[in-house]
């Protein structure tokens, strides 16, 4: 037996179709673009804050993480390291004393602890200190709360001019090898 679809039931049937798979191709294409978007995010190197990262570490502590952002030299014989800590713990990172260097109160709540290793001259740069001890350098009291990210910095004395990378020191972090001084 055979049975005949009328042709208006033919174009309607057609129409539904073509409309169902435009739909889902459309909705494919979007789900493609956000996942091929995002990829290409992290394979570049964006942070979260939208600029490049130079490098990245992972903290002695599950979800710790920091991203330097920035180590550019600057006026006066001196290089800015910029980074950020991307709190993705189970609670807030308070600083205390865990990222100073050290030198008592005068460095807690401060990122005084890093510092920048020159291999090839085999130098330690500490942060620059002002006229007080303090450090030149960010002093943060108020922690990070989970999920969030801080950006923080510290100022150092400038490598020679024919130092390109440099490793870059945070206390509770993975040393970051190679990382690019912009002039």
């Amino acid at each position: 037996m055979h049975h005949q679809i009328s042709p208006k039931h033919s174009v309607a049937t057609t129409t539904s179709l073509c409309t169902a798979m435009a739909t889902a191709l459309r909705w494919h294409a979007l789900r493609i673009a956000v996942a091929g978007g995002l990829a290409l995010f992290w394979l570049t190197g964006a942070s979260a804050a939208g600029g490049p990262v130079l490098a990245r570490s992972d903290g002695e502590q599950a979800g710790l993480s920091v991203e330097v952002t920035e180590l550019k030299r600057g006026s006066g014989g001196t290089v800015t390291l910029k980074f950020a800590m991307v709190n993705n713990t189970k609670g807030k990172i308070s600083f205390g004393g865990n990222y100073g260097a050290g030198g008592g109160n005068v460095d807690d709540y401060t990122v005084s602890g890093t510092h920048l290793i020159d291999a090839v001259n085999k130098k330690k740069y500490l942060v620059v200190r002002d006229s007080e001890r303090k450090c030149v350098c960010s002093r943060v009291e108020s922690g990070i709360p989970v999920g969030e990210r801080m950006n923080l910095w510290a100022k150092f004395p400038a490598p020679p001019d024919d130092v390109k990378v440099i490793a870059v020191m945070i206390p509770h972090f993975a040393p970051m090898d190679d990382v690019p001084i912009s002039p």
